[in-house]
């Protein structure tokens, strides 16, 4: 499935398309206030050095191990049913309340957050917002709020000040992910090179929606579906451990759209996940507090 070309390279430095950022994809990146994170040198296999974390848990958490959580998939997982605009987004300006029926960008106030054991819903979206503390967001976060709101998990949805929208459809990308699902099953089990062109060549497709250099011209240049994406990865991982959370287990650290760590008895990870190979399924992996997290490339 290639995405429908319709913004012209002309059109790109006006309308809606300069609002669009890539900290628009909420990812937490958070660690839990009363632990300390550390970055400390690491070398890998190949002889690279690089730099990983340590964290180091204070005796106040009581007993227990990192039970590290590794997603399979989040991005091509997001696909199967992120809410986009297929068409141009038209200017729709300010909104007395989200329209489901509709899917875009929105510029809102930053809720208010108190909890200390979960990251703002947003993300770090919160870190950039403008002179009159406003961020823009996408609609998965929008619709994030509002199931916040109505579980009483939120006071009340921020204003929507300002709006670039078009009509919604769920399912554009839902034949890639379907793809991307059926070759996942047929290359995890051989693993080696294919599997790792496998996962080359899905970022590649991916990112070609809105490739980082200005240079690297594309015909599917989308940014508000690149960002809608990976803001709907991010929306998943951090519903996912607010579960956990719910649940009384204890979230050390929730980073990207890929990993959330938790402070756990050994050998028992949160009911909240599978654990599994699949979309939608999860890796663990049982580590001691102060020894380096690797990442999946170590």
């Amino acid at each position: 499935m290639h995405p429908i070309k319709v913004i012209r390279k002309e059109e790109r430095d006006s309308g809606p398309w300069p609002l669009i950022g890539e900290h628009m994809d909420g990812e937490p990146r958070w660690a839990h206030p009363d632990v300390t994170v550390t970055r400390v040198p690491h070398i890998r296999a190949n002889g690279r050095r690089v730099r990983r974390d340590k964290i180091d848990v204070p005796d106040s958490f009581g007993e227990g191990v990192l039970c590290l959580i590794d997603r399979n998939g989040s991005f091509p997982s997001a696909c199967s049913a992120v809410p986009l605009a297929p068409n141009k987004l038209l200017h729709t300006g300010p909104l007395d309340a989200y329209d489901k029926a509709k899917a875009g960008i929105y510029l809102i106030d930053i809720p208010e957050w108190t909890r200390t054991d979960m990251p703002h819903p947003l993300g770090r979206i919160i870190d950039r917002p403008d002179e009159e503390g406003r961020v823009w967001v996408t609609t998965p976060h929008i619709k994030q709020l509002v199931k916040l709101v109505r579980d009483n998990h939120l006071g009340a949805m921020p204003a929507i000040h300002d709006s670039w929208t078009g009509k919604a459809n769920e399912s554009l990308f839902k034949p890639f992910y379907e793809a991307t699902r059926k070759a996942r099953t047929e290359l995890v089990q051989a693993g080696g090179d294919p599997y790792k062109a496998y996962k080359t060549r899905l970022s590649i497709a991916l990112r070609l929606l809105w490739p980082k250099r200005p240079s690297q011209r594309s015909p599917f240049w989308r940014p508000d579906w690149r960002m809608s994406m990976v803001a709907e990865a991010s929306v998943r991982h951090w519903t996912v451990a607010f579960k956990a959370v719910q649940e009384r287990h204890t979230l050390i650290a929730l980073r990207n759209v890929d990993q959330a760590i938790f402070w756990t008895p050994p050998g028992t990870p949160p009911s909240t996940y599978r654990i599994g190979t699949g979309f939608g399924e999860v890796k663990r992996k049982f580590v001691q507090a102060g020894e380096t997290i690797l990442e999946g490339d170590d």
